[in-house]
């Protein structure tokens, strides 16, 4: 299924890659990237002689309709992981199992630390959880991911995508070793994903913003409601109604 879809991706689409050598060649890995669009979990795997599994939520394994099945067809093809996030912090902890049981089989897995995709393009605070906890569980290398571009290519509301390459920035593995064992340290756990949140910004050249993606989507979506009923307001006024 990698195949399949992976070449045609990329012949449609030319993406261009750099550091592809920063992965290695075997054995286990966490890549760690920014969150741009939806075709972020396309545009990696394809570009990868190895699977990477990421973790997926539920939602893209139960969409109906073609691009629902579609999608689902493509996730499982690859190896992606659904997990239910509903459930709060039993969520959190299934998708950290499924993460580092990836990564004790040896092999890549990826994952999104902002935790949801950029609502305006820029960089958010990376979540300090799945991203941080599994690399002190398993003493695995964290490789920065930089998507680039993606955004542009499938924009939220627009069916069909937009011809254009995309790129792609691999930088070099990172090293957690001095906190083993420190897991559980909310600090550390902080500083870790603190660490290869600053190697994505540098990677991307976004802009880096101090607040979580998903707190930022609640201030848009205030914004854009407060907007509309000032609309409905002002239209009130001008009909004298």
């Amino acid at each position: 299924m990698k195949f399949s879809i992976g070449g045609p991706l990329k012949l449609a689409f030319r993406p261009w890659v750099e550091g592809l050598r920063n992965i290695p060649a075997e054995g286990p890995a966490i890549l760690a990237s920014n969150h741009l669009s939806f075709s972020d979990s396309f545009f990696l795997p394809a570009v990868l002689d190895r699977k990477v599994t990421f973790i997926a939520k539920a939602e893209y394994f139960t969409t109906p309709g073609v691009k629902g099945r579609m999608t689902a067809a493509f996730f499982k093809g690859v190896g992606q992981l659904p997990v239910d996030r509903s459930g709060g912090r039993g969520a959190g902890e299934a998708a950290v199992k499924s993460g580092i049981d990836v990564v004790e089989r040896g092999e890549l897995f990826g994952i999104y630390p902002e935790g949801t995709r950029s609502p305006d393009g820029r960089l958010y605070r990376g979540k300090p959880g799945g991203l941080a906890r599994v690399a002190l569980a398993t003493g695995a290398p964290v490789i920065p991911v930089a998507m680039i571009d993606t955004e542009k290519i499938q924009p939220p509301g627009k069916v069909m995508p937009k011809l254009m390459r995309p790129g792609i920035r691999i930088g070099e593995p990172l090293d957690f070793s001095r906190y083993s064992g420190m897991e559980h340290d909310r600090f550390v756990l902080r500083a870790v994903t603190d660490e290869v949140m600053y190697e994505i910004m540098k990677l991307s050249g976004q802009e880096y913003v101090d607040i979580y993606a998903t707190a930022a989507k609640r201030q848009i979506a205030e914004a854009a409601k407060a907007q509309k009923q000032a609309q409905k307001e002002a239209q009130k006024e001008q009909t004298g109604s």
